[in-house]
Order: C-alpha cells, then structure tokens, then sequence
C-alpha cells in the first residue's frame, strides 16, 4: 500500500502544481487578465474529464495489458518535457483569447497532463485487484490523492513561487514526472501479481448506476466545480490575478474532498445548511461592494468552502462499491467540466454581468440531502421558523440599511434574497425551487430591476465593465469590478449640462500628482512633451492632458475599451480633447515596436484592483526605457486598496540605476466638482534634473530601495509580498 499511496500522492501533486505554474508561464501573453485562470481551469477539467474516460476504458481491460498501455503513454508524454509555450503562438488574435489560450494548452500540456489525470482512478482500480485487507473499498485513496493536490497547491505561492525561477520550477516538475513512471510501474507489477479478480466488465455490470444517480453525481460535482471558477474569478479582478489567489479556493475544494470521503459524521446537516445559506445571504449582498481583503476572502472563500464540503459529502453517500469505481469518478469530472465550462466559457459570451456567481449561489442551497425525505415534525418546525426570521430580518434590515449608509442596491436586495432562501427551506419540489430561486436570484442581482442605479454592463476576455450615472445626474462613471477607472461630468452643480472641452476627473485631475507628473515633463523638457505612450485607455481622460502638436499614442489590450472611450455618447474626452492612435494589444509585445527617442511612458493599465505583474518587471522597466530618450520618464500608476508597490518598483529601478519619486494624493472628493480621487504614482528617470518641478513638490517624496529585497523579473515575483508591505505604515 505504501508504494500505491506515495504514486498517488505525487502524481496528485504533479497535476496541481503545473495548473498555476503553467498559468503564470502564459499569464503575459494575454496582458494579466483574471480569465486566463478561469479558461485554464476549465481546459484542466476537460483534460481531467478525457483521463478519468481513458481511465474508465482502461480499467475494463485485464491487468497485463493495461499496465504495459499506460506505461508506454507516460513514457510518450516524457519525450515532451520539459514544458514550453509551443513555438508560434505569441499573441492571442483579438476577440479569440478563448479559443486560442485553450489550443496553446493542449499543444503545449495537454499528453502530460492528460497522463497524469488518469492515474487517480486508474491506480486505485488497480489496487482494488491486488488482494490487500482494504482492496475492497480503496475510496481512502482518493483523500490521498486530494492531499497531495492539496499540498501542491499550498507549496507553489507560498513556498516554490517566491524562491524559485520559472525555468528551475519547470525542470524540478519534469524531474518529479520522471520519478512518477518509475512508481507507476512498481503499482503495476503489484497488481499484476495479485490474486485472480472476477473480470472487470462483469464486476461493474453488478454495480452499475441508473440514470438518476448518474445525475445526481453529475450535478453535484458540477456546481462546486462551477463556483470555484466564479469565485476564483472574482477575488482575483479584485486583487491580482496570481497564484496565491488562484490556487487558494482550488486547494479549499481539494480539502473539501478529503474532509468528505471519509466514514463517520461530520458536521450536523442541519447546521451546515443554517450556516450556508446565513453565508449565502451575506455573499449575495457583498457583490459589488468594495470589502476589506480579510473580510472578502473569509466571506467568498467561507461560503465556497462548505458548499463544495455539503455536496462532496453527498457525494461519498452516493459513492459505490469498488466495481463501480472508475465509473463514479468519470461521472464526477464530466460534472466537473460542465460546471467549469458553464462559468469559464458560456457565461461570458451569455451574460453581461456576473450573473452566473449569485445563480450558483443559490442553486448550491439545493444541494441537499432531505430532498425525497419527508421531514419531520421538528424539521419542520426549524425550517419554518427560519424562514419567519429571514423574512423579518430582511425588512428591518432593508428599512435600516440606508441609515446605516450602506449602498443603495443592497438594501433593495435583502426581500429577494430573504424570499429565494424560503423558497428553497420550504418547497419540497426540487423542480419548483430551482425555478423560484434562479429567478429570485437574478432579480435580487440586476440593479436595474430593483431600484438600483441603471447603467450598462460590456463583458470581454478582461473583465466586466460597468457604466453608471450618479444618483446626482452629475457623473458618467466607468468601473471595472469595484474600482473607478474614469467619470466625465454630465451638469454642473447648478444642474446645468457641461459642453466644451471636458475636464479629467478622478485620479486624472490636472491637480493631482497624475497631472503634475505630466506638467513636470512637460516643462522639464522645455514646455513641449515630443511624443508620449500611454498604457491603459480607461475612458481616454488622460487625452486631455495632450497639448497641440504632441504626438501622444494610447495602448490598450481590451477592444471593448476602446469602444466605450471612442463612443462620444459614453465618454466625450477622445472626441473633445482630440484623437490619437489607439494601438490594440498587450503592452510588453506593442511597446516594443514603438519608435523610440520618447519623453514619457505612462502605465495605467490595473484592471479593477488587480496589477499586471509582467508589467512591472525589471525586464518590463528596461523594455520603456529603450523607448525614452535620454531625459524621458516613466510614470506608473499603482492606485490599488490591497497592494503597495512602492518598495518593489523602487527596488526594480535601482537595477537601472534610476531615481525614483512616489507621488501621493490623499484628495478624496467623490461629490466634488470633477469627482477627485487618491491616487498614488511612480515616476522614474535617469536624473533628478530629468523629473523636473515634482523634485520639489510636497507630494512627492524620494523613496531609497531595502537591501536585500529581491527585484520582480519575467522570472521571479512573489505578490505576497506587496500583500505584506501593503500593511507596513
């Protein structure tokens, strides 16, 4: 058993740790986004899904043909290490990141990966043949299993990312994958020398689910697999799209499994359920808001947490015996596909908004385990008085919420919050409550139906962008996530409609330290910025900063950004300020085609709070400074609620041997005539004398690189760190 365990155990964690390795491997191609995750994932599922069907066909054969088969596929899966981006695809075409993010890793990942998949289902069927006490119920594996993904996980952010280079990581994984054929054949001579076992095709036949639990197996591996994708999603826009991040809920659905697939009670039901959907509310009603980071993971990752433990446990109820084995699990990964392509795929191209999150919510709380039991007296009885509770906790609590200064959508939503979780306490129809509570969901979600502010919703590849009119009339506000990324004032404070030349606004204004930056340079370099790129369009305020006969370039990764900028009943500053060329694509592969001699590079490219880390690398730094001329700057923004910067990017351009400044502007007039909101910059330059008047100015102030600090490159970044400086003072 040994020899069995630790094969499982390190395949396991093989397959978990190439997911973020080879995510961060491609993450700059496609400019950060927060979706390279989720469409990573969702190919994981697939290939999980193709292993576990290889596995299932395997294992009906007799033992001494599918070792040698199996071998013989690792072995063909070796000869394609070490993993590299395959040659030719550098960039993703505009509009098919998709499509074209899934091929790169099928052609780059996909015969290991898909290897290493089957060898879960496939090991524990071939230790079920080798006579051993506990060969007949090896389901005990499968915790293995999941703690060996579990460690994975746990190890790569916090242990492999921060202290070893990509190209180490990649042959360390190569190495480990070697190893693993060698125990691979060790399990296989075991099982072929075990005792004689009925053959597999009638074994299963004895065992063999009907329809209706395949689907139970199926949905209920589908919906946990489904919000692990919308919640990864969702904390990383807010965050940054990194390893950390992603593999913190992925490692909470592992040890979900191995807390489920184990005999004995675990948690009271009751209990559970109570504590779900009092979770569920307070899920529900924090979408959208901005919440401290704390506060947000323990909320999202609280309530992920005990919904994918509530259906992995009904799912060890439902399990069965060891002939069915390799069938229970094909069924569980073709859910898990479902789930993940539901979220990763479909809803993007289905729903403009986030929709599919609170519909997951609150399809969760169907899972469970009472649907065909008639409830007892007290059952009843706790369910009815829930029920009561929420309905009027829920009106004093949305007839308190404005006094209490909360957002104005979220008092609105607590009655059809309040009613969707009746519904699914109450309703003994399953087919009823499902109904009931995805359309009271979807009500309780859409601010335009419930009183909220109405606005517009455009979904691409890099995120949600929502635009939005201020209760007051006064604004024109675009969001990604829950960050601001640009408002042009409508009327003025008199209510009357603004015309002319729009003014920057936000972190934009002309007196915030974005616009004396530009100011600096500008009189710095004689009173005439030359030529100019600007990284990130947003609403395309920064034009307004351009003078006559500056030849100022905009370069931005999401097309539908440059939609909404370009369209002047959206956004005006483009049209007014007058157009610039507008380059599509990622920054890293576009600036680097840029003529060179330029007096200023200025990054503005975070989506919602999240940082493209590739951005600001040391090789990132060099790449804009082969664009400046000898007295250019750079300036970066690096606004964010959850991450400080500062040290790291000063630390960065030490490298080059530049000076850096950290500007810092505390203004936070929200209601204020042009809407001004902190801001903090970077601006590096060759010379002192090269920054010009902010050298002296009060908000900016020089900041010395730590020794010993490690500078971030294409190789190396730990944003744990930034994490950790973010609550230095």
């Amino acid at each position: 058993m040994p020899v069995f365990v630790a094969t499982i155990g390190l395949s396991a964690f093989l397959l978990f740790a190439v997911q973020p390795l080879f995510a961060k491997l491609v993450l700059p191609i496609l400019g950060g986004s927060p979706s390279v995750w989720s469409v990573a994932t969702v190919v994981f599922q697939c290939l999980l899904l193709a292993g576990y069907a290889y596995a299932h066909g395997l294992g009906a054969m007799p033992i001494r043909r599918a070792v040698p088969i199996h071998l013989a596929l690792t072995g063909a899966a070796s000869l394609t290490l070490p993993i590299a981006l395959s040659p030719g695809w550098t960039s993703a075409p505009a509009g098919y990141e998709i499509p074209w993010l899934a091929g790169l890793m099928l052609v780059s990942l996909g015969l290991p990966f898909f290897a290493l998949a089957a060898n879960g289902p496939l090991l524990q069927s071939w230790f079920s043949r080798t006579g051993h006490a506990q060969a007949g119920d090896p389901y005990f594996l499968y915790a293995a299993s999941n703690i060996g993904s579990f460690a994975a996980l746990a190890s790569y952010p916090l242990l492999i990312e921060p202290t070893l280079r990509l190209r180490d990581q990649l042959q360390g994984w190569s190495a480990g994958f070697v190893l693993l054929i060698g125990l691979i054949a060790a399990c296989g001579f075991l099982a072929m020398r075990g005792p004689a076992a009925a053959p597999r095709l009638e074994e299963e036949a004895r065992h063999r689910a009907g329809l209706g639990r395949w689907l139970a197996w199926i949905g209920l591996a589908a919906i946990p697999s489904g919000l692990l994708v919308a919640v990864t999603a969702h904390i990383s826009t807010d965050i940054a799209p990194m390893p950390l991040l992603w593999t913190l809920p992925l490692g909470l659905y592992l040890l979900s499994f191995v807390v489920a697939f184990r005999p004995g009670q675990i948690l009271d039901h009751d209990r559970l359920t109570l504590i779900r959907i009092g979770l569920a509310t307070l899920t529900l009603l924090a979408l959208g808001q901005p919440t401290s980071l704390g506060v947000g993971l323990a909320l999202h990752l609280g309530f992920f947490t005990l919904t994918a433990l509530a259906c992995h446990r009904l799912l060890y109820r439902l399990r069965p015996p060891a002939g069915g084995l390799t069938g229970f699990y094909l069924a569980l990964s073709v859910g898990g596909a479902i789930g993940g392509l539901f979220c990763g795929m479909l809803a993007p191209l289905v729903f403009d908004t986030l929709a599919e999150y609170p519909l997951l919510v609150v399809a969760s709380l169907l899972c469970r385990s009472d649907w065909r039991d008639q409830a007892p007296p007290r059952k009843a009885l706790v369910q009815g008085a829930a029920a009561l509770a929420l309905c009027l906790g829920a009106i004093a609590a949305s007839l308190l919420a404005p006094k209490l200064g909360a957002p104005a959508g979220a008092s609105s939503k607590l009655p059809f919050l309040a009613a969707a979780i009746v519904a699914i306490l109450w309703w003994r129809s399953v087919a009823a409550s499902v109904v009931a509570a995805a359309t009271i969901a979807l009500l309780a979600t859409h601010p335009g139906l419930i009183g909220g502010t109405p606005g517009e919703s455009i979904r691409s590849f890099f995120g949600i962008h929502r635009i939005e009119t201020t209760t007051d009339g006064r604004f024109r506000v675009l969001s990604h996530g829950t960050t601001i990324h640009g408002a042009i004032q409508l009327r003025g404070e008199d209510g009357s409609e603004t015309v002319g030349r729009p003014e920057p606004t936000t972190y934009y204004t002309f007196e915030g330290v974005i616009g004396r930056a530009i100011a600096s340079v500008r009189t710095a370099r004689g009173g005439r910025i030359g030529s100019a790129s600007l990284v990130g369009l947003g609403t395309g305020s920064l034009a307004c900063h351009r003078r006559e006969g500056e030849a100022w370039t905009f370069y931005e990764i999401d097309r539908s950004v440059i939609d909404i900028a370009r369209d002047p009943a959206r956004f005006r500053f483009l049209r007014d300020c007058g157009e610039m060329p507008i380059v599509l694509g990622d920054a890293r592969l576009t600036l680097a085609s840029a003529p060179a001699g330029q007096d200023l590079v200025l990054l503005d490219a975070f989506s919602s709070d999240s940082i493209p880390v590739h951005l600001l690398t040391r090789e990132a730094i060099g790449l804009y400074l082969s664009r400046l001329g000898p007295h250019g700057v750079i300036v970066l923004h690096i606004s964010n609620r959850h991450l400080d910067l500062r040290r790291i990017l000063v630390r960065t351009a030490a490298e080059h041997g530049l000076v850096a400044l950290v500007g810092t502007d505390e203004t936070d007039e929200p209601a204020a005539r042009r809407m001004r909101s902190r801001a903090r910059i970077v601006v590096l330059a060759r010379t002192l004398s090269d920054l010009g008047p902010i050298a002296t100015d009060p908000l900016f102030t020089p900041l010395a690189p730590e020794p010993g600090r490690r500078p971030w490159t294409d190789d190396f970044s730990n944003v744990v760190e930034a994490l950790l400086d973010a609550r230095k003072p």
